[in-house]
């Protein structure tokens, strides 16, 4: 059982003001606004792990990268990092913001781009092929546009250039369909009037064009420019990572609720083919219920409380969170065995409900780290104050609500900040 710190629960350590960042808008720094994402780490909050636990010759590594904010603050820190992440969208994402591109180079690359809607003709592409579902989400007049783009974008033949055109075009996908603007579950807004793809494709380009001349910049300065840094498309429960060449690992592991991951970015993945259905795509996230995995029981003793605590209340979500709990023990394993002697893994991660029950996430987490031969060096508790993720639940369903529902509650609205050591 975990060895509690401050010899208390962890909801009972107070919150670290100086953890929090409160009014910080560090997204908007170097790549780092390229791409919407859902519970997007803080890049504030990794600087300040990576300045406190982490060696000039450390490689960093994350094992859920997601839009690659550890990897980009990584690398303006001097620090080589690696990434993994399953998600083919968050491969691409990562990829454009962690290669900066040469500010002339791609000025001109852009310019020759919007040159050619001039040549863009509806009939060309009214015929085309795509999945069912991309005409579920967009209109006829708006999918041409974006099928033009598109095949403009593929006939750039260096990568570099090519990624940072596809994630521009993926970030403007939302906008530019029928998806209700202010969710981030997939729901249709029948008065939304979508923005023209061109329009939207032009101005957001723009702004990245800015945002990479900074970090190149900033990078060139730094002499940092060439420092390595990649991202590999990889399950967290078996990398390829070789065994103790890492020196920390900082990492925020996805909620319970981790398969919305799928749903959220569904419009890049039909649109890039990633993926021919959504049920499937699903089934490779961690701890979702639609993974073959129907077992209740778990290595975790308090993990174990919790599920048995959740039979009572609903089979489903204790079969869920049964699922995440086993994979978290894998990946927290693998964590372990890439991890050198002293190194620090440096985890951020909530506890959230339920139907009345708690799911005690990190404490759970922080027992398996122990198991598995971590030090657990210190526990911090922060507020959220802007983190990007759905954060209300009916008390009743336990799912997703607004605050206007009587039956509906705040989760999420601390985090835990674990971090370990390796023996």
């Amino acid at each position: 059982m975990l060895t509690q710190l401050h010899n208390q629960p962890f909801e009972k350590i107070p919150v670290s003001p100086e953890w929090c960042f409160k009014n910080v808008r560090s997204v908007e720094q170097w790549t780092h606004g390229y791409h919407r994402y859902p519970a997007k780490f803080l890049p504030n909050l990794v600087k300040k792990l990576i300045e406190d636990y982490t060696q000039p010759t450390d490689m960093v590594a994350d094992f859920f990268a997601g839009c690659g904010t550890t990897l980009v603050e990584a690398k303006v820190h001097g620090r080589q990092s690696i990434g993994v992440d399953i998600n083919p969208v968050a491969e691409l994402i990562t990829n454009a913001k962690i290669n900066p591109i040469d500010p002339k180079k791609l000025e001109t690359k852009f310019q020759n781009l919007i040159k050619k809607f001039d040549d863009y003709s509806p009939k060309d592409y009214s015929e085309i092929n795509l999945h069912d579902r991309i005409d579920y989400w967009f209109s006829p007049r708006h999918k041409y546009k974006i099928a033009f783009l598109y095949e403009k974008i593929l006939s750039h033949h260096d990568k570099t250039i090519r990624d940072f055109f596809l994630v521009s075009l993926s970030h403007i996908l939302k906008n530019c369909s029928k998806w209700l603007q202010s969710s981030t579950k997939p729901q249709i807004d029948p008065n939304k009037k979508p923005t023209d793809p061109f329009i939207a494709f032009k101005m957001h380009t723009k702004q990245m064009i800015k945002r990479n001349k900074t970090y190149y910049d900033e990078l060139s300065k730094s002499n940092f420019l060439n420092t390595a840094c990649e991202i590999r498309l990889e399950d967290a429960r078996k990398t390829t990572l070789q065994s103790g060449s890492v020196g920390a690992i900082i990492t925020s592991p996805p909620y319970v609720t981790s398969y919305e991951y799928a749903d959220i970015h569904q419009l890049t993945a039909y649109w890039y083919e990633y993926i021919t259905d959504l049920i499937s795509f699903r089934k490779y996230f961690i701890g979702t219920f639609h993974s073959l995995n129907q077992e209740t029981t778990v290595d975790s003793v308090l993990g174990q409380q919790i599920v048995n605590k959740l039979l009572k209340r609903n089979k489903r979500k204790a079969k869920e969170v049964a699922n995440y709990f086993k994979d978290m023990q894998e990946v927290a394993a693998e964590m372990h065995r890439v991890l050198r002697t002293g190194g620090h893994a440096c985890l951020v991660i909530g506890n959230t409900t339920f139907v009345g029950v708690k799911v005690k996430s990190a404490e759970v987490f922080a027992e398996i780290l122990q198991s598995l031969g971590f030090d657990l060096v210190r526990v911090i508790k922060r507020s959220i104050p802007n983190k990007l993720i759905p954060t209300i639940r009916d008390k009743k369903t336990g799912k997703f609500s607004k605050l206007k529902n009587k039956d509906s509650k705040l989760v999420y609205p601390e985090e835990y900040i674990l971090i370990a050591s390796k023996k």
